[in-house]
């Protein structure tokens, strides 16, 4: 796949991720899509089944969810991405906190899907903004 190509997947599945559709997001991965998660908060899984399955709690989860993308960097089916996540997060007690966090994403494009994406943004960052540490 061509650079500009792969730039294409990969915006395709930014903005189905802002639309919280989870039909549509599932949509922009492989059938053997590899969802891999750095962050010790997160988890990586494999599948777009197993991927559609999680969307509606993760999106549940985190209201008004926004990616803005900072940067997008491709080479033929390879791409990074840099990323501002914005959201609010409803906490145990019900106290729904602003949550704003930056990260990169790196994708392996094939066919015309996702079929890799790592996921690296900062656990310690999310836990400092949701918790009275301040």
């Amino acid at each position: 796949m061509t650079g500009a190509g792969t730039a294409e997947v990969v915006t395709r599945f930014i903005e189905a991720l802002n639309s919280h559709d989870p039909d549509r997001i599932a949509g922009c991965v492989t059938d053997d899509f590899h969802n891999e998660h750095t962050s010790s908060l997160g988890s990586s899984l494999r599948g777009r089944q197993a991927y559609r399955d999680r969307l509606p709690v993760f999106l549940a989860g985190f209201t008004d969810l926004h990616y803005e993308v900072e940067d997008l960097l491709v080479q033929d089916d390879r791409a990074a991405l840099a990323y501002r996540m914005t959201f609010g997060y409803r906490r145990a007690d019900d106290v729904v906190r602003p949550v704003s966090i930056r990260g990169v994403f790196r994708f392996r494009v094939r066919g015309g899907l996702i079929a890799h994406r790592a996921d690296y943004w900062d656990g310690v960052a999310f836990q400092r903004q949701v918790d009275d540490a301040e």
